[in-house]
């Protein structure tokens, strides 16, 4: 099997389902943007050294490989064909897991910038993405059809991943890089 098609040589892809959109379209920037997120993802458990955080983030790959092929498939006649089911309970596990995370950490007293460890500069990273991809799928929401948990999981993922870099970080033996505005 190749791995070119030749099909999206003119700026089309192909949807789960059936049907072909501009690579442009909100619902292909959607589901690349869970897609781009899942890669980043990858990379963060290579780099995570926390082997509790690194299990769980390493979770997620699925879930989000999952939703993205909701995001890729377009009702057609009211139709979609059999998709995985989508990682309900997952929400109130990533707020368990903040629950968690915030309980070891100390205060936050400012802003954080991205950094620290490699692991927790991958997660900071993972988050920016996730932010991105969320947006992506509010977008392609204004127009169409989009699972109501998509949207959750999505939101409470960058807050857990907040949590994780800082978890990683404090976990690490080393610290958050505050905002101090004014110093260089």
């Amino acid at each position: 099997m190749r791995i070119y098609t030749r099909t999206g040589d003119r700026g089309e892809t192909g949807l789960f389902g059936g049907g072909r959109v501009k690579k442009s379209h909100p619902r292909v920037e959607a589901f690349g943007g869970v897609d781009e997120l899942n890669s980043v993802v990858g990379w963060a458990v290579t780099t995570v050294s926390d082997p509790e955080i690194r299990a769980r983030l390493g979770s997620l790959q699925p879930d989000l490989f999952t939703i993205g092929a909701h995001l890729a498939t377009p009702a057609t006649n009211g139709r979609r064909p059999r998709l995985p089911e989508l990682p309900n309970g997952r929400v109130e596990e990533f707020e368990r897991w903040i629950d968690e995370a915030a309980a070891e950490l100390p205060e936050i007293r400012a802003f954080i910038l991205p950094g620290g460890t490699p692991g927790a500069a991958a997660l900071h990273v993972a988050r920016t993405v996730c932010r991105r991809a969320e947006r992506r799928v509010v977008e392609l929401a204004a127009e169409d059809h989009v699972e109501p948990v998509i949207l959750t999981y999505l939101n409470r993922l960058s807050d857990l991943l907040f949590e994780w870099a800082r978890l990683e970080n404090h976990r690490s033996g080393g610290e958050d890089v505050l905002w101090a505005p004014g110093r260089r």
